[in-house]
């Protein structure tokens, strides 16, 4: 399912660093994200959290690459 574009999106694929992504599309896979951030041809899958943010742990190429990492 698409979610809300309005939340805070975080890549935290290295410790110790977070940078804010900002999204044209979140699909929602049962606590899982696939991210799309606007300018960025990668898609960033995460854990979507209990406050409505998402944080990102790791990058694919494309959305073929994204899903089967599911």
């Amino acid at each position: 399912m698409t979610l809300d574009t309005d939340r805070v999106v975080t890549w935290v694929g290295r410790p110790g660093e977070g940078e804010r992504l900002h999204p044209e599309i979140i699909l929602g896979f049962h606590g899982l994200c696939l991210v799309k951030p606007v300018n960025d041809e990668d898609w960033y899958m995460g854990s979507l959290n209990d406050d409505g943010g998402i944080d990102c742990w790791s990058a694919y190429g494309d959305l073929h690459e994204a899903l089967r990492g599911l």
